[in-house]
Protein backbone atom coordinates (compact mmCIF):
# COMPACT_ATOMS: atom_id res chain seq x y z
CA UNK A 1 0.00 0.00 0.00
CA UNK A 2 1.27 3.41 -0.90
CA UNK A 3 2.26 5.34 1.77
CA UNK A 4 0.75 8.69 1.47
CA UNK A 5 1.67 12.24 3.11
CA UNK A 6 0.25 15.75 3.65
CA UNK A 7 2.48 18.57 3.36
CA UNK A 8 1.37 21.73 4.94
CA UNK A 9 2.88 25.27 4.12
CA UNK A 10 2.92 28.33 5.98
CA UNK A 11 4.99 31.20 6.07
CA UNK A 12 6.29 30.39 9.97
CA UNK A 13 7.16 32.97 12.84
CA UNK A 14 9.53 33.53 15.64
CA UNK A 15 9.10 31.33 18.64
CA UNK A 16 10.87 33.46 21.06
CA UNK A 17 12.02 37.12 21.33
CA UNK A 18 15.64 36.21 20.09
CA UNK A 19 13.80 34.48 16.79
CA UNK A 20 12.72 37.97 15.36
CA UNK A 21 15.81 39.37 13.84
CA UNK A 22 16.72 35.89 11.60
CA UNK A 23 12.87 35.36 10.91
CA UNK A 24 13.04 38.99 9.90
CA UNK A 25 16.21 38.27 7.44
CA UNK A 26 14.69 34.74 5.69
CA UNK A 27 11.55 36.52 5.10
CA UNK A 28 13.28 39.56 3.51
CA UNK A 29 15.54 37.60 1.75
CA UNK A 30 12.94 36.27 -0.61
CA UNK A 31 12.91 38.11 -3.65
CA UNK A 32 8.74 37.45 -3.61
CA UNK A 33 8.69 39.60 -0.52
CA UNK A 34 11.11 42.30 -1.94
CA UNK A 35 11.41 42.37 -5.48
CA UNK A 36 14.87 43.91 -6.61
CA UNK A 37 16.03 44.78 -9.87
CA UNK A 38 19.59 43.89 -8.79
CA UNK A 39 20.13 40.28 -6.72
CA UNK A 40 23.16 40.67 -5.13
CA UNK A 41 21.09 43.99 -3.29
CA UNK A 42 18.59 41.16 -1.68
CA UNK A 43 20.70 39.52 1.34
CA UNK A 44 22.11 43.38 2.21
CA UNK A 45 19.42 44.69 2.48
CA UNK A 46 17.42 41.99 4.40
CA UNK A 47 20.08 42.70 6.57
CA UNK A 48 19.45 45.89 6.88
CA UNK A 49 15.86 45.76 7.49
CA UNK A 50 15.77 42.95 10.01
CA UNK A 51 18.79 44.88 12.08
CA UNK A 52 16.39 47.60 12.14
CA UNK A 53 13.57 46.16 12.50
CA UNK A 54 14.22 44.07 15.16
CA UNK A 55 13.71 46.12 18.05
CA UNK A 56 10.12 47.42 17.19
CA UNK A 57 9.53 44.45 15.73
CA UNK A 58 10.20 42.15 19.15
CA UNK A 59 7.71 45.39 21.22
CA UNK A 60 5.29 43.63 18.78
CA UNK A 61 5.79 39.62 19.90
CA UNK A 62 6.06 41.06 23.07
CA UNK A 63 2.81 42.55 23.14
CA UNK A 64 1.36 39.14 22.17
CA UNK A 65 3.09 37.12 24.57
CA UNK A 66 7.45 36.79 23.28
CA UNK A 67 6.63 35.38 20.17
CA UNK A 68 4.09 33.85 17.24
CA UNK A 69 1.70 31.06 18.02
CA UNK A 70 1.42 29.82 14.45
CA UNK A 71 4.00 26.40 15.20
CA UNK A 72 1.77 25.80 17.76
CA UNK A 73 -1.72 26.41 16.05
CA UNK A 74 -0.41 24.69 13.10
CA UNK A 75 0.84 21.63 14.98
CA UNK A 76 -2.80 21.82 15.98
CA UNK A 77 -4.32 22.03 12.92
CA UNK A 78 -2.15 19.21 11.48
CA UNK A 79 -3.13 16.84 14.24
CA UNK A 80 -6.82 17.88 13.70
CA UNK A 81 -6.79 17.08 9.94
CA UNK A 82 -4.97 13.31 10.49
CA UNK A 83 -7.80 12.47 12.39
CA UNK A 84 -10.34 13.55 10.07
CA UNK A 85 -8.73 12.18 7.77
CA UNK A 86 -8.75 8.43 9.05
CA UNK A 87 -12.49 9.23 9.88
CA UNK A 88 -12.82 9.59 6.06
CA UNK A 89 -10.98 6.39 5.50
CA UNK A 90 -8.06 8.14 4.53
CA UNK A 91 -4.69 7.29 6.16
CA UNK A 92 -2.00 10.12 5.80
CA UNK A 93 0.91 11.18 7.75
CA UNK A 94 0.99 15.02 7.97
CA UNK A 95 4.25 16.99 7.49
CA UNK A 96 4.67 21.07 8.19
CA UNK A 97 7.09 23.13 6.13
CA UNK A 98 7.58 26.87 7.05
CA UNK A 99 9.28 29.00 4.67
CA UNK A 100 10.97 31.63 6.80
CA UNK A 101 11.21 29.72 10.34
CA UNK A 102 11.17 26.39 11.93
CA UNK A 103 10.03 24.00 11.25
CA UNK A 104 11.29 24.64 7.80
CA UNK A 105 10.10 23.29 4.50
CA UNK A 106 13.46 21.89 4.02
CA UNK A 107 12.86 20.23 7.43
CA UNK A 108 9.52 18.54 6.14
CA UNK A 109 10.83 17.12 2.90
CA UNK A 110 13.68 15.27 4.79
CA UNK A 111 11.05 13.49 7.18
CA UNK A 112 9.00 12.82 3.70
CA UNK A 113 12.01 10.87 2.33
CA UNK A 114 12.75 9.50 6.01
CA UNK A 115 9.09 7.86 6.11
CA UNK A 116 9.20 6.86 1.95
CA UNK A 117 5.74 8.77 1.39
CA UNK A 118 4.70 7.49 -2.55
CA UNK A 119 1.83 9.93 -2.38
CA UNK A 120 2.04 13.80 -1.19
CA UNK A 121 -0.46 16.14 -1.19
CA UNK A 122 1.04 19.80 -1.53
CA UNK A 123 -1.76 22.26 0.37
CA UNK A 124 -1.15 25.84 1.19
CA UNK A 125 -2.60 26.98 4.77
CA UNK A 126 -3.47 30.23 1.81
CA UNK A 127 -7.01 30.33 0.85
CA UNK A 128 -5.61 32.37 -1.91
CA UNK A 129 -2.79 32.32 -4.12
CA UNK A 130 -0.16 34.63 -4.30
CA UNK A 131 3.19 34.93 -5.50
CA UNK A 132 4.58 36.02 -2.18
CA UNK A 133 3.11 33.11 0.02
CA UNK A 134 1.73 29.70 -1.66
CA UNK A 135 4.11 30.82 -4.52
CA UNK A 136 6.86 31.79 -3.70
CA UNK A 137 6.62 28.13 -1.37
CA UNK A 138 6.01 26.38 -4.33
CA UNK A 139 8.93 27.81 -6.17
CA UNK A 140 11.32 26.59 -3.41
CA UNK A 141 9.46 23.27 -3.42
CA UNK A 142 9.96 23.21 -7.60
CA UNK A 143 13.78 23.78 -7.00
CA UNK A 144 13.97 21.16 -4.38
CA UNK A 145 12.74 18.81 -6.46
CA UNK A 146 14.63 19.51 -9.49
CA UNK A 147 17.97 19.28 -7.56
CA UNK A 148 16.58 16.03 -5.35
CA UNK A 149 16.86 12.97 -7.76
CA UNK A 150 15.11 10.86 -4.99
CA UNK A 151 12.07 12.54 -4.92
CA UNK A 152 11.41 12.41 -8.42
CA UNK A 153 9.36 8.77 -7.74
CA UNK A 154 7.42 10.83 -5.29
CA UNK A 155 3.75 10.55 -6.91
CA UNK A 156 2.94 14.52 -5.38
CA UNK A 157 -0.23 16.96 -6.14
CA UNK A 158 -0.87 20.55 -5.65
CA UNK A 159 -3.96 22.34 -4.49
CA UNK A 160 -2.89 25.74 -5.74
CA UNK A 161 -6.09 27.81 -4.04
CA UNK A 162 -9.45 27.10 -2.20
CA UNK A 163 -11.29 30.29 -1.05
CA UNK A 164 -13.75 28.68 -3.27
CA UNK A 165 -14.27 25.40 -0.33
CA UNK A 166 -17.49 25.05 0.58
CA UNK A 167 -16.56 23.95 3.89
CA UNK A 168 -13.82 26.92 4.16
CA UNK A 169 -16.73 29.60 3.33
CA UNK A 170 -19.35 28.23 5.89
CA UNK A 171 -16.69 27.94 8.81
CA UNK A 172 -16.24 31.87 8.27
CA UNK A 173 -20.01 32.50 7.93
CA UNK A 174 -20.55 31.05 10.94
CA UNK A 175 -17.58 32.54 13.16
CA UNK A 176 -19.01 35.86 11.53
CA UNK A 177 -22.74 35.30 12.37
CA UNK A 178 -21.31 34.53 16.39
CA UNK A 179 -19.77 37.40 16.73
CA UNK A 180 -22.58 39.51 14.73
CA UNK A 181 -25.28 38.01 17.65
CA UNK A 182 -22.90 39.55 20.12
CA UNK A 183 -25.01 43.11 18.99
CA UNK A 184 -27.90 44.58 19.95
CA UNK A 185 -28.63 45.40 16.34
CA UNK A 186 -26.94 42.35 14.32
CA UNK A 187 -27.96 43.16 10.67
CA UNK A 188 -26.61 46.94 11.40
CA UNK A 189 -23.09 45.98 12.21
CA UNK A 190 -20.68 46.85 9.47
CA UNK A 191 -18.07 43.67 8.71
CA UNK A 192 -14.92 45.09 7.64
CA UNK A 193 -12.81 42.25 5.75
CA UNK A 194 -9.12 42.88 6.26
CA UNK A 195 -6.77 40.63 3.94
CA UNK A 196 -2.60 41.06 4.24
CA UNK A 197 -1.37 43.64 1.25
CA UNK A 198 0.84 42.49 -1.58
CA UNK A 199 2.32 45.44 -3.77
CA UNK A 200 -0.03 46.56 -6.91
CA UNK A 201 3.13 45.77 -9.10
CA UNK A 202 2.91 41.90 -8.03
CA UNK A 203 -0.87 42.06 -9.88
CA UNK A 204 -0.40 44.59 -12.72
CA UNK A 205 3.19 43.64 -13.75
CA UNK A 206 3.53 39.75 -12.58
CA UNK A 207 0.00 39.03 -13.08
CA UNK A 208 -0.81 37.73 -9.66
CA UNK A 209 -4.27 36.20 -8.84
CA UNK A 210 -4.08 37.46 -5.25
CA UNK A 211 -6.96 40.31 -5.04
CA UNK A 212 -9.18 39.20 -7.68
CA UNK A 213 -9.11 35.55 -5.55
CA UNK A 214 -9.63 37.84 -2.44
CA UNK A 215 -12.49 40.07 -4.03
CA UNK A 216 -14.12 36.61 -5.41
CA UNK A 217 -14.07 35.21 -1.34
CA UNK A 218 -15.42 37.84 0.56
CA UNK A 219 -18.44 38.06 -2.33
CA UNK A 220 -19.09 34.09 -1.74
CA UNK A 221 -18.47 34.61 2.67
CA UNK A 222 -21.02 37.02 2.56
CA UNK A 223 -23.35 34.95 0.16
CA UNK A 224 -22.69 32.06 2.40
CA UNK A 225 -23.81 34.27 5.28
CA UNK A 226 -26.74 35.42 3.80
CA UNK A 227 -27.27 38.39 5.40
CA UNK A 228 -27.89 42.35 4.86
CA UNK A 229 -25.01 43.84 6.73
CA UNK A 230 -22.93 46.09 4.63
CA UNK A 231 -19.31 45.55 4.63
CA UNK A 232 -15.77 46.67 3.45
CA UNK A 233 -12.50 44.99 1.83
CA UNK A 234 -9.30 46.69 2.96
CA UNK A 235 -5.65 45.25 2.99
CA UNK A 236 -2.96 45.87 5.78
CA UNK A 237 0.22 45.28 6.57
CA UNK A 238 1.69 47.23 3.91
CA UNK A 239 5.93 47.65 3.79
CA UNK A 240 8.03 50.24 2.51
CA UNK A 241 7.02 53.58 0.17
CA UNK A 242 5.66 51.74 -3.04
CA UNK A 243 2.08 51.33 -3.56
CA UNK A 244 0.15 48.79 -2.54
CA UNK A 245 -3.51 47.54 -2.81
CA UNK A 246 -5.87 50.15 -1.62
CA UNK A 247 -7.80 50.74 0.02
CA UNK A 248 -5.24 50.57 3.17
CA UNK A 249 -7.14 49.12 6.48
CA UNK A 250 -6.24 51.99 8.67
CA UNK A 251 -7.68 54.83 6.16
CA UNK A 252 -10.74 52.33 5.60
CA UNK A 253 -11.82 52.53 9.19
CA UNK A 254 -11.35 56.24 9.62
CA UNK A 255 -13.44 56.87 6.59
CA UNK A 256 -15.97 54.55 7.84
CA UNK A 257 -15.78 56.33 11.13
CA UNK A 258 -16.21 59.67 9.61
CA UNK A 259 -19.33 58.10 7.79
CA UNK A 260 -21.15 57.34 11.28
CA UNK A 261 -20.20 53.68 12.06
CA UNK A 262 -19.84 52.35 15.24
CA UNK A 263 -20.55 48.53 14.95
CA UNK A 264 -18.10 46.87 13.80
CA UNK A 265 -17.01 43.14 12.98
CA UNK A 266 -13.49 42.84 11.72
CA UNK A 267 -12.74 39.57 9.52
CA UNK A 268 -9.19 38.73 8.85
CA UNK A 269 -9.56 36.77 5.46
CA UNK A 270 -6.37 35.84 4.59
CA UNK A 271 -5.31 34.21 7.23
CA UNK A 272 -6.63 30.97 9.18
CA UNK A 273 -4.40 30.47 11.91
CA UNK A 274 -3.45 33.57 14.82
CA UNK A 275 -0.51 35.18 14.41
CA UNK A 276 0.66 38.57 15.16
CA UNK A 277 -1.34 40.41 12.61
CA UNK A 278 -4.98 39.61 13.76
CA UNK A 279 -3.39 39.65 17.70
CA UNK A 280 -1.53 42.58 17.57
CA UNK A 281 -2.07 45.15 13.98
CA UNK A 282 -5.87 44.22 14.57
CA UNK A 283 -6.80 43.64 17.87
CA UNK A 284 -4.28 46.37 18.73
CA UNK A 285 -3.23 48.89 16.48
CA UNK A 286 -6.74 48.51 14.27
CA UNK A 287 -8.94 48.98 17.35
CA UNK A 288 -7.02 52.03 18.61
CA UNK A 289 -7.52 53.71 15.06
CA UNK A 290 -11.48 52.89 15.38
CA UNK A 291 -11.65 53.79 18.86
CA UNK A 292 -10.16 57.00 17.74
CA UNK A 293 -12.93 57.46 14.53
CA UNK A 294 -15.44 57.16 16.85
CA UNK A 295 -16.00 53.19 16.14
CA UNK A 296 -16.30 52.06 20.43
CA UNK A 297 -18.19 48.56 19.33
CA UNK A 298 -15.60 46.39 18.25
CA UNK A 299 -15.07 43.30 17.17
CA UNK A 300 -13.03 40.81 15.75
CA UNK A 301 -13.83 37.36 14.23
CA UNK A 302 -11.02 34.65 15.95
CA UNK A 303 -9.07 32.55 12.90
CA UNK A 304 -10.22 29.29 11.86
CA UNK A 305 -7.47 27.95 13.80
CA UNK A 306 -8.98 23.77 14.68
CA UNK A 307 -12.33 24.92 13.80
CA UNK A 308 -14.02 22.00 13.19
CA UNK A 309 -15.91 22.51 9.77
CA UNK A 310 -12.46 24.20 8.69
CA UNK A 311 -10.83 21.11 9.34
CA UNK A 312 -13.06 19.17 7.83
CA UNK A 313 -12.80 21.07 4.82
CA UNK A 314 -9.37 20.63 4.59
CA UNK A 315 -9.64 16.79 4.81
CA UNK A 316 -12.28 16.88 1.85
CA UNK A 317 -9.17 19.09 0.12
CA UNK A 318 -7.06 16.07 0.66
CA UNK A 319 -9.32 13.79 -0.38
CA UNK A 320 -10.04 15.03 -3.67
CA UNK A 321 -6.82 15.97 -4.67
CA UNK A 322 -5.67 12.08 -4.09
CA UNK A 323 -8.53 10.88 -6.61
CA UNK A 324 -7.94 14.00 -9.32
CA UNK A 325 -5.54 14.37 -12.30
CA UNK A 326 -2.41 15.25 -10.93
CA UNK A 327 -1.26 19.09 -10.20
CA UNK A 328 2.91 19.67 -10.78
CA UNK A 329 4.10 22.56 -8.84
CA UNK A 330 5.89 23.64 -12.66
CA UNK A 331 1.73 24.17 -13.60
CA UNK A 332 1.04 26.57 -10.41
CA UNK A 333 4.11 28.24 -10.52
CA UNK A 334 3.38 29.78 -13.89
CA UNK A 335 2.08 33.66 -14.12
CA UNK A 336 -0.30 34.87 -16.47
CA UNK A 337 2.61 37.19 -17.70
CA UNK A 338 6.22 36.05 -18.65
CA UNK A 339 8.20 37.81 -15.66
CA UNK A 340 10.95 36.12 -13.72
CA UNK A 341 10.31 35.66 -10.62
CA UNK A 342 12.34 32.87 -8.58
CA UNK A 343 15.69 32.41 -9.03
CA UNK A 344 16.38 36.28 -10.14
CA UNK A 345 19.78 35.60 -11.94
CA UNK A 346 18.37 38.09 -14.82
CA UNK A 347 15.71 41.03 -13.57
CA UNK A 348 13.10 41.40 -15.85
CA UNK A 349 9.96 42.63 -14.15
CA UNK A 350 10.39 45.70 -16.45
CA UNK A 351 8.27 45.31 -19.50
CA UNK A 352 9.36 48.29 -21.05
CA UNK A 353 12.96 50.64 -20.87
CA UNK A 354 11.02 53.27 -18.73
CA UNK A 355 9.58 50.53 -16.82
CA UNK A 356 13.06 49.40 -15.80
CA UNK A 357 14.56 52.77 -15.34
CA UNK A 358 11.74 53.21 -12.77
CA UNK A 359 12.29 49.36 -11.21
CA UNK A 360 15.92 51.16 -10.42
CA UNK A 361 15.15 54.00 -9.22
CA UNK A 362 12.41 52.57 -6.62
CA UNK A 363 14.70 50.25 -5.58
CA UNK A 364 17.47 52.95 -4.99
CA UNK A 365 14.40 55.38 -3.17
CA UNK A 366 13.70 52.34 -1.05
CA UNK A 367 17.48 51.78 0.01
CA UNK A 368 18.14 55.24 0.88
CA UNK A 369 14.67 55.22 2.95
CA UNK A 370 15.90 52.07 4.92
CA UNK A 371 19.46 53.92 5.53
CA UNK A 372 17.62 57.08 6.55
CA UNK A 373 15.86 55.44 9.22
CA UNK A 374 18.42 52.71 10.58
CA UNK A 375 20.84 55.73 11.08
CA UNK A 376 17.97 58.22 12.58
CA UNK A 377 15.23 56.22 13.70
CA UNK A 378 12.63 57.33 11.37
CA UNK A 379 11.35 56.74 8.12
CA UNK A 380 9.14 55.68 5.93
CA UNK A 381 9.41 52.32 6.35
CA UNK A 382 6.41 50.39 8.32
CA UNK A 383 6.76 46.72 9.49
CA UNK A 384 4.63 45.15 11.38
CA UNK A 385 5.46 41.65 11.06
CA UNK A 386 3.77 38.99 8.84
CA UNK A 387 3.51 36.20 11.43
Amino acid sequence: MARTGVLLLNLGGPDQLDDVRPFLFNLFSDPEIIRLPFPWLQKPLAWLISTSRAKKSQENYRSIGGGSPLRRITEEQAQALQESLEQKGQEAGIYIGMRYWHPFTEEAIAKIKRDRIDRLVILPLYPQFSISTSGSSFRLLEKIWQEDPYLRPVNYTVIRSWYEQPGYLQAMAQLIATELDQFENPDNVHIFFSAHGVPVSYVEEAGDPYQKEIEACTSLIMETLNRPNPYTLAYQSRVGPVEWLKPYTEEAIVELGKDGVKDMVVVPISFVSEHIETLEEIDIEYREVAEESGIHNFRRVPALNTHPVFIDALADLVVDALNSPKVELSQVTQMKKKVKMYPQENWEWGLTPSAEVWNGRVAMIFLIALVIELLTGHGPLHFVGLL
